[in-house]
């Protein structure tokens, strides 16, 4: 695929556009790597800076939660991973995925997307099909964590993208976002460098709301799986002010952190 040449991933631009927001963010640009989380945390065990990034064009393993592929194509994605260091333990940052996704939704929406939903606990929807994904991996002190915080986004062309992953996805022009990929992940690093410290002060529970407005599926029966076998399946009724997914099962509010969710049976 041929790549228009206003929508190169072009380090100078980005580094200028983040100056004037005075942002402290160094981006590596790569035309290539196996997956910028893996490159990210490798470096954040070798001593990187907080707030640094990677942006790859091409990534040849990306992943996804649970061991699963985040296929990327050149020109037609967006895939970067930002390094976040937190002054708290791995066990104060749940509702991380969610926090970063309201972020991720935000940064659309400024740039142009509309019907924006977030599916829980880090995928983001345009009518009803994956238009993005969040991968977060840590690493742990006793009193500190680092945490990569990986975000694939499909840009434009994602009819070709479906044929590979195999199932339906949408893509940020037909959802309205019509910047460049340089604007596009400036205004990511924008909108994370506001929510994060928000969440590491408060928690996930000011974003909460928001993140509940763009909920793709409250209301619905859904399926919750996880280690290869179903673990419940309810009425999905929002999320508590900790990121635990909240489904009505047999007319009980239960609390669920992990899982993958589907639709059930209307």
């Amino acid at each position: 695929m041929s790549i228009e040449p206003s929508d190169l991933i072009h380090g100078e631009a980005i580094a200028q556009a983040l100056e004037m927001f005075r942002l402290n963010i160094p981006v590596e640009v790569l035309a290539q790597c196996p997956s910028t989380n893996a490159l990210l945390l490798e470096r954040a065990r070798m001593g990187a800076p907080h707030a640094s990034a990677i942006v790859c064009e091409n990534q040849t393993a990306g992943r996804g939660r649970r061991g699963s592929t985040w296929i990327s194509a050149t020109g037609a994605s967006l895939t970067f991973s930002l390094l976040w260091r937190f002054g708290s333990t791995v066990s104060a940052l749940s509702g991380l995925s969610l926090a970063v996704a309201v972020a991720v939704a935000r940064a659309l929406e400024a740039q142009g997307g509309a019907q924006i939903e977030l599916k829980w606990p880090n995928d983001l929807l345009f009518r009803g099909r994956k238009l993005g994904g969040i991968l977060i991996e840590t690493l742990s002190s006793a009193d500190s964590t680092v945490a990569v915080i990986g975000i694939g986004l499909n840009v434009r062309n994602a009819p070709a993208l479906g044929d590979r992953v195999g199932h339906q996805v949408a893509d940020l022009r037909e959802a309205g976002a019509l910047g460049s990929r340089n604007e596009l992940l400036v205004a990511q690093l924008l909108q994370l460098s506001q929510v994060l410290p928000t969440f590491e002060k408060h928690g996930f529970a000011p974003l909460r709301e928001e993140w509940l407005a763009r909920h793709a599926w409250q209301g619905r029966r859904v399926r919750l799986s996880g280690g290869g076998h179903q673990e419940a399946e309810g009425e999905a009724i929002g999320v508590a002010e900790d990121g635990a997914l909240l489904l009505q099962v047999a007319g009980e509010v239960r609390r669920y952190y992990s899982g993958e969710l589907s639709l059930g049976l209307a």
